[in-house]
């Protein structure tokens, strides 16, 4: 046994070298890579062996990113590089060169993944990862959820939600004493109930709801951690947590599918998508053709999944930023005011139609300026499926990550970037959203533009519409309690802690 163990430890010490030289190799080959594919491009000039940066970034995310800015932005090139657990990455802060990237999405040059490590989060049946013609084709099948009939049912919806939440945030304001309390997790509880009845209406029970929050939690918190797909680990049970609320969407499309085929009346998102599926549906089997593509309902579910996750925590970062706004501007918050009460009032016991959301053009460029100011979702990366020339003088290589900052174009070509204007949308003179449009990126560009943007601007409105008339507000503020960070969105710092206290005679019902 000793003779054993002696024979062990030699051809351990015997190993050593060898595995010093491979290591050390790596090591060097990496580094190699790694500056060949980085080329003229500012960045570290050493990275740490496979995992490059990502400690920092996960763990000073809103620091990680602005150095990359910075660094972008001090070279004069509008380009930064870096290295993410074995992958390099490109960072893009020029709006123009962000534009050739949102215009090459194909197989051959961009593939959008919505996080570095989506595809494997998101799961197979996503739009985000779809191209071309087929693209196209969903992109105008989804059309009918986003008419002004079918926004209108959704603003019944979305005010009783959020009526129900204020009215709960004034109670929890009065038993807490009225001290200050942060919103953010109760506008995320809020928009997610929101989503799930504009989404999937009748379909989801009480029960269903509850387990949705918790899968969707899961799926928070793993989006921010490391992407480690073991068992115990937040990643996996992020990925456990998607596969459910796809099946549970997918259960909720086939439900509708039958109550749309038997003549129902559409209540919600999901309704007005399958009444037109359902009719083209039966037009093909008419016909003897086969029928349309993306009617299986776990595809469907997936699709419902990406409009849950484009709404639910960006709605939450835009609020979260419009209640800051609104109490750091005065002036801008008493304008809101009036022409909302020149529309409506609490004591009308009725909701804000559409007619009269179309009528609040003030509140609409508030809206607007919240989303440009802050851009909920600061980055879109895609991969580069093949090489691409980005410039005259710079490739992307093939596999790099590359990150188009939509956060650093907002405050490239509009005057005074940096202050909170509402009037460069409002204003007839001025019409920044025209002159700077290829600026203002916070909902994307070309073929993968966000299709619900005039829901996600319409959610905003009428959260600011019955929030100021309905509460008056002050924010605590402290030192840096407006500093962005990411969760995963970016939220104010303190989660935007807010005194509340209510404003009418009495709160309305609908």
């Amino acid at each position: 046994m000793v003779g054993e163990s002696l024979a062990g430890s030699v051809d351990l010490s015997a190993a050593a070298p060898f595995v010093a030289a491979a290591l050390a190799f790596y090591f060097l080959v990496e580094q190699l890579s790694y500056h060949r594919k980085k080329g003229p491009l500012p960045g570290p000039s050493l990275v740490v062996p496979f995992l490059g940066s990502v400690a920092q970034m996960i763990r000073d995310p809103t620091g990680f990113w602005d150095a990359q800015a910075a660094r972008a932005r001090k070279s004069g090139v509008g380009l930064a590089a870096d290295f993410l657990i074995g992958r390099f990455v490109v960072f893009i802060r020029d709006s123009e060169l962000s534009h050739r990237v949102f215009a090459n999405v194909r197989p051959d040059a961009f593939h959008l993944i919505g996080h570095p490590f989506g595809k494997k989060l998101f799961g197979d049946h996503n739009l985000i990862y779809m191209f071309g013609e087929d693209h196209k084709d969903l992109r105008r099948r989804i059309a009918p959820n986003f008419t002004p009939r079918a926004l209108s049912t959704y603003a019944a919806i979305q005010q009783r939600v959020i009526l129900a939440h204020l009215r709960r945030w004034l109670d929890r304001s009065a038993d807490n004493g009225g001290k200050a309390s942060p919103i953010r997790v109760p506008c995320r509880d809020m928009n997610l109930e929101t989503s799930q009845t504009v989404f999937a209406g009748p379909y989801l029970s009480k029960e269903a709801r509850e387990r949705f929050e918790r899968d969707y939690n899961l799926f928070n918190v793993g989006v921010m951690a490391l992407p480690v797909d073991l068992p115990g680990f937040a990643f996996r049970r992020a990925r456990e947590g998607v596969a459910r609320l796809v099946g549970t969407l997918g259960v909720c499309a086939r439900e509708s599918k039958g109550r749309m085929r038997a003549g129902g009346e559409p209540e919600c998102l999901v309704d007005y998508w399958m009444q037109e599926t359902v009719r083209e549906i039966d037009e093909a089997e008419k016909a003897g053709l086969p029928p349309p593509a993306h009617i299986d309902d776990e595809e469907l579910g997936g699709f419902l999944f990406d409009f849950l996750f484009a709404a639910q925590d960006a709605s939450t970062s835009s609020l979260c930023w419009a209640v800051s706004a609104l109490d750091s501007h005065p002036d801008v918050l008493a304008r809101v005011r009036a022409e909302v009460s020149s529309l409506w009032s609490p004591d009308s016991g009725e909701p804000i139609t559409a007619e009269k959301i179309a009528e609040m053009k003030y509140t609409q460029a508030v809206a607007r300026e919240v989303v440009r100011h802050r851009p909920p979702a600061t980055l879109v990366p895609h991969i580069a499926g093949e090489e691409f020339q980005l410039t005259e003088w710079y490739t992307i290589p093939k596999g790099a990550i590359v990150f188009p900052s939509v956060y650093e174009s907002s405050f490239q070509g509009f005057p005074d970037p940096d202050a909170f204007d509402p009037d460069r949308f409002f204003s007839d003179d001025r019409r920044e959203d025209v002159v700077y449009r290829r600026n203002f990126l916070a909902f994307g560009a070309g073929a993968h533009q966000c299709v619900g943007q005039r829901y996600a601007l319409n959610h905003l409105v009428l959260f600011m519409a019955l929030f100021v008339s309905l509460v008056d507000f002050r924010r605590d503020r402290t030192d840096g309690c407006d500093e962005p960070v990411y969760m995963p969105t970016i939220v104010p710092r303190d989660g935007c802690s807010v005194y509340l206290k209510q404003r009418c005679a009495k709160f309305p019902s609908f």
